[in-house]
């Protein structure tokens, strides 16, 4: 008897603890996965059947009449949205409802990630944000373009001076290093050469920051998201110690020296501290750096910069741009390598429109020369259309909300619980072929007029007043590296590329992978 007391007080806990809340969109009359017991949906990418890409596409066309869909990160509860207008609504018109990412590590464990502009949350998000955006305008971009462009000479360079018709290169590794130079001169006021010197301590440090792989990290992964109160008392940290305190050293080393001796250069460090003495700079009307830029919200001018600026806050933006330049923007330029690959006929125009505008200019490009080809712009929007650098767009809810029903089939969503997330499957929406006719073709031709494009479908780099702040840097620094590699080299598939290019299954993290890695060969243009 009082075994069967114990079996059913057992089964009525897990029942309550982890059946009933894998329930709670159905209960709600919210169309909803079939999710696993103690793993919800999370077990596709687990038990490696599907990518994240690949599984954010299944969730998203499970039900395509439906505006919203529920699902389970664990027993997390989860809404994607579908719907372009309730997407503008949640990312827009009431953004002070969803202002905040979700936070999955402790700030006071990792203080460099969670004072970065990402991690930040509330009052402390919109002080930083509205310290920072002068620092990302059109006019502070042109200033470090000869920083872009010296490093994108360099790369080039590089290959050219081995005197080979052919050279087969695995481009992941590749294109990390452009990124990690080209973070290294913008962001943290040094110069380094990560081809020429493959093992340089700024190179090895980045990737080791910047490293989401290995079952040590995925294990953390796991527990932020299943044991978030426990891993927070153990102050478990998400970064490498030594990484984050190299990189702290460098930054208090500069910023002395800079001051010591009245420095002044054209990066980061350089907008930061201008930033911390409270000197603000108007955009001087430079050209934008194409369609996918992202604006700044007209509200960022109603909200108050920050009265002090630490060397840990600097240390910490210019750590953002490893976690969001190091390794999303190598990503995208190996997506965009194997596009341009398969592509001939694409590679071939934008070729000729580089050659012709080189010749134009006498072989000086300038910032301005270079955002004003149109052809360059449609490839690079059609790039982060298919391939986008992050995946998706989270939001929490930080104030009670309603979703309204539209058909009678719907009822009205109540948002009260923190916890709850909100999904924006950029990549399932870049692919919907109701918005981009035969989503898995590479046709720039669809950004040949921009007013063809619904901006609430189209969103590489975010939506509303929290989009990334660094859009402008990440297209100039796209495009200064295509332009000099096309004008010297055709770009192929090596041997050794497995094609057509599948997704590596069940990888944790923010990061695209591909079976096989991205193999390709740079041939030599007479």
């Amino acid at each position: 008897m009082i075994w069967l007391i114990g079996a059913a007080i057992v089964a009525a806990l897990t029942w309550y603890l982890f059946v009933k809340p894998l329930h709670y969109w159905s209960d709600r009359g919210v169309k909803q996965t079939k999710p696993w017991i103690f793993l919800g949906d999370s077990w596709t990418t687990l038990f490696r059947r599907m990518s994240f890409s690949e599984f954010l596409e299944w969730i998203y066309n499970m039900y395509p009449n439906e505006r919203y869909v529920g699902f389970y990160q664990f027993s997390t509860p989860t809404l994607m949205l579908r719907d372009p207008e309730l997407i503008k609504q949640i990312t827009v018109k009431d953004f002070d409802h969803f202002t905040d990412h979700r936070s999955f590590v402790d700030p006071d464990a990792d203080p460099l990630w969670g004072k970065n502009l990402f991690s930040l949350k509330g009052q402390r998000w919109r002080e930083m944000r509205a310290t920072l955006s002068g620092s990302f305008t059109s006019s502070k971009m042109k200033t470090m373009f000869a920083l872009m462009d010296e490093a994108a000479d360099n790369f080039v360079q590089y290959f050219l001076d081995k005197k080979e018709d052919l050279i087969e290169l695995e481009m992941k590794d590749t294109y990390t290093r452009y990124t990690n130079d080209v973070i290294a001169t913008t962001a943290f006021g040094i110069k380094v050469d990560s081809l020429a010197e493959p093992s340089n301590t700024f190179y090895l440090m980045g990737k080791k920051i910047t490293n989401f792989t290995g079952i040590i990290t995925t294990l953390k992964f796991l527990g932020f998201f299943v044991f978030p109160t426990i891993f927070k008392k153990l102050k478990i940290a998400l970064l490498d110690k030594d990484a984050s305190m190299f990189f702290k050293t460098i930054i208090n080393e500069t910023i002395k020296t800079r001051e010591d001796n009245h420095i002044v250069r054209p990066d980061m460090i350089n907008m930061l501290l201008e930033a911390r003495k409270g000197i603000k700079h108007e955009e001087n009307g430079a050209v934008e750096t194409g369609f996918a830029t992202v604006q700044e919200s007209s509200d960022m001018g109603k909200f108050k910069q920050l009265k002090t600026l630490t060397n840990d806050d600097i240390t910490s933006q210019a750590l953002s741009f490893f976690f969001a330049g190091f390794d999303t923007i190598s990503t995208a330029m190996c997506f965009g390598s194997y596009e341009l690959a398969v592509n001939k006929d694409v590679q071939d125009r934008l070729r000729e429109e580089i050659r012709t505008t080189y010749k134009e200019n006498d072989g000086k490009i300038t910032y301005d020369v270079l955002l004003k080809m149109k052809y360059l712009d449609m490839v690079v929007s059609e790039i982060l259309r298919k391939w986008p650098p992050f995946s998706r767009v989270d939001r929490v809810c930080t104030k009670p909300y309603i979703i309204s029903p539209q058909t009678s089939q719907e009822k009205p969503i109540h948002l009260k619980n923190k916890k709850i997330m909100i999904i924006i499957p950029t990549i399932a929406i870049h692919r919907d072929p109701n918005f981009y006719p035969d989503p898995e073709k590479f046709d720039p031709e669809r950004f040949s007029d921009h007013k063809n494009i619904n901006p609430y479908y189209y969103m590489p780099f975010g939506l509303g007043p929290r989009n990334c702040i660094g859009s402008r840097f990440a297209l100039i620094e796209m495009k200064t590296l295509l332009f000099k590699i096309l004008l010297n080299f055709e770009i192929e598939p090596a041997k050794r590329m497995i094609l057509p290019l599948k997704l590596v299954k069940g990888a944790v993290g923010p990061s695209t992978y591909v079976e096989g890695d991205f193999w390709f060969t740079f041939k030599r243009i007479s």
